[in-house]
């Protein structure tokens, strides 16, 4: 990575891929829970200062990268034209790339059809990284995320359409005290419409979003594995990897649906049983804060 605009974000499926970031910050800059760009300005870097940099690996460590993620949270919005140089010059240099992947906002894919994400996909584009939050319509509406759970769901259709993967993210905890049957609900529903390749838990935490944690009743440790248990009993998507693999999350998941559902179940329930049996740690809200690591 060069030239580099800080904090930079991957997921943590990136964690081996290199990184050029293409645009600073996200253009979707307005989202009431998420402080991950609150200290940058949203611009698109020139095509010219991305290719160089693609240049400069040097030649002996070309046939050595296989992934690529390009950031910073909403890659997919850079105009086709551009991203499409871009990928081209990605091919061009490195013989071994197998995957690129980016994230993507509603706000982005609102900006390609079908037939340009196809394109994308062609050239190797082939997992997109999607924050749904949740599929409940009124949460959304009050963490200002912009989109509607229909409208998100038929922006992600046209990846799906496209051959591209995504990666789904829910935040548990995000609703609160007030909605959190509600969230847990519409979001499973809302997964299980789709089938995404991939579906990610995040747990609500403190980062630049001081304000919005002041307006709900956030979760205790035990409440956000009682949430995690009722979606995971609502969850029915087909051919979907779930994780919760975040840095945020306390309760650590990983199975396939619908193969693991019930193991799934029950390890959310044996670990609701051994939050009961602690109650003071069931009480007790999650500590992470990323304000203590930047």
């Amino acid at each position: 990575m060069f030239n580099c605009s800080e904090p930079l974000y991957r997921p943590p499926s990136e964690a081996q891929s290199l990184i050029f970031q293409i645009t600073i910050g996200c253009s979707q800059n307005n989202c009431a829970f998420c402080g991950m760009y609150k200290s940058k300005r949203f611009r698109m870097r020139p095509v010219p200062e991305i290719l160089a940099e693609i240049e400069s690996i040097p030649a002996q460590y070309r046939s050595r990268i296989r992934r690529v993620f390009l950031a910073d949270g909403d890659a997919l919005v850079y105009p086709q034209e551009g991203l499409v140089t871009i990928l081209d010059a990605l091919n061009r240099a490195y013989p071994a790339l197998t995957r690129i992947g980016a994230y993507a906002s509603p706000n982005s894919l609102t900006t390609k059809s079908v037939a340009e994400l196809e394109m994308l996909q062609a050239k190797k584009l082939r997992i997109l990284y999607f924050g749904l939050e949740s599929g409940d319509a009124e949460t959304l509406r009050r963490v200002a995320k912009g989109f509607g759970p229909e409208e998100m769901l038929e922006l992600c259709r046209k990846a799906q359409q496209a051959g591209m993967k995504l990666s789904v993210t829910a935040i548990l905890g995000l609703a609160g005290k007030e909605r959190s049957a509600e969230h847990a609900a519409a979001t499973a529903r809302w997964v299980s419409e789709l089938s995404p390749e991939y579906f990610s838990l995040l747990t609500m935490f403190l980062r630049k979003n001081d304000d919005y944690l002041r307006s709900i009743r956030p979760l205790s440790h035990g409440e956000v594995i009682e949430e995690a248990l009722a979606m995971l009993k609502e969850l029915t998507p087909q051919h979907t990897i779930l994780r919760s693999n975040h840095v945020s999350n306390f309760l650590n998941l990983a199975g396939s649906y619908p193969k693991d559902r019930e193991r799934l179940i029950e390890t959310a329930q044996a670990a609701l049983e051994q939050a009961k049996r602690h109650p003071e740690w069931f009480k007790e809200m999650p500590s992470y804060s990323e304000d203590d690591h930047f």
